[in-house]
């Protein structure tokens, strides 16, 4: 990421926290190009962790916990309220375990970091991320590459689940982002050069439209559909711990924001 595009995300992530009296912790990119095969006219998908004033969660009905804005000029900001990050780290929600390895980091807050990194680990599920990413991987694959001729592009909306899932069956760990860190399990010297081609077309900006579908990818990916489809229910289940660790967490960090950095005003 260039600096220019770091300090034009960064102004705006301060302008945002003004207009919500919030704080921002934590923002990444999150899309294509933290994947690492993202095309030229990729949008940027930031996304953020924030936190109000400690006040703010003391009330009887709910309130708006995300932020979001409409896309401009590529550029597209949404975030999630730190109670809202907690509640889905409790669901071992996938997304949430990308952010927190997204390779591309428009701002982290140290002390927030630490926290989220100590407690999300207990609450990383392998079955519930396998079903995630598996169902990721299905609908794409019945959607796109079933026929004689596909949509090239959408082969990397197949492959990356895929091989998260394979990531998290060997290392019983949160995959990484990146593309070509989950292409490392690849030891198909053929396979690997067919997906090796289509990589560096999409990083040098070629496009892709529909041409006939590649028979080694495609017996690749029904080979691991139905690999995964037959053993998630054999993955470990994993108890999570009680609430107690997370609400500790939200305590923490809504005292250190109030008594050492305070808010944009």
């Amino acid at each position: 990421m260039t600096q220019e595009i770091t300090a034009t995300v960064q102004k705006r992530l301060l302008e945002i926290e003004k207009e919500h009296a919030v704080k921002i912790l934590y923002a990444v990119e999150s899309g294509s190009r933290a994947w690492g095969f993202e095309s030229s006219d990729s949008d940027y998908d930031i996304r953020f962790i924030y936190v109000h004033h400690k006040n703010w969660y003391l009330n009887i009905l709910p309130k708006k916990d995300v932020v979001e804005y409409p896309i401009i000029d590529e550029y597209d900001y949404s975030g999630w309220d730190l109670r809202k990050a907690l509640f889905l780290l409790n669901k071992s929600n996938p997304v949430l375990f990308e952010w927190l390895k997204s390779p591309i980091v428009y701002y982290k807050d140290n002390y927030f970091y630490s926290v989220m990194k100590e407690i999300s680990k207990p609450y990383f599920s392998p079955i519930s991320s396998v079903y995630h990413y598996l169902h990721m991987a299905n609908g794409n694959y019945r959607q796109y590459l079933q026929t004689d001729n596909v949509k090239i592009k959408k082969y990397f909306y197949v492959l990356r689940p895929i091989m998260a899932c394979m990531w998290i069956e060997a290392y019983k760990e949160p995959p990484p982002m990146e593309f070509e860190k989950l292409l490392t399990q690849v030891q198909d010297k053929e396979l690997l050069e067919k997906i090796n081609e289509l990589l560096l077309r999409k990083k040098s900006g070629m496009e892709f439209g529909v041409e006939p579908k590649i028979p080694k990818i495609n017996t690749f990916v029904e080979n691991m559909l139905r690999h995964f489809e037959d053993t998630v229910n054999t993955f470990d289940p994993k108890k999570k711990p009680g609430q107690k660790l997370l609400e500790e967490g939200f305590i923490k960090i809504v005292d250190y924001v109030e008594g050492a950095i305070g808010y944009e005003k």
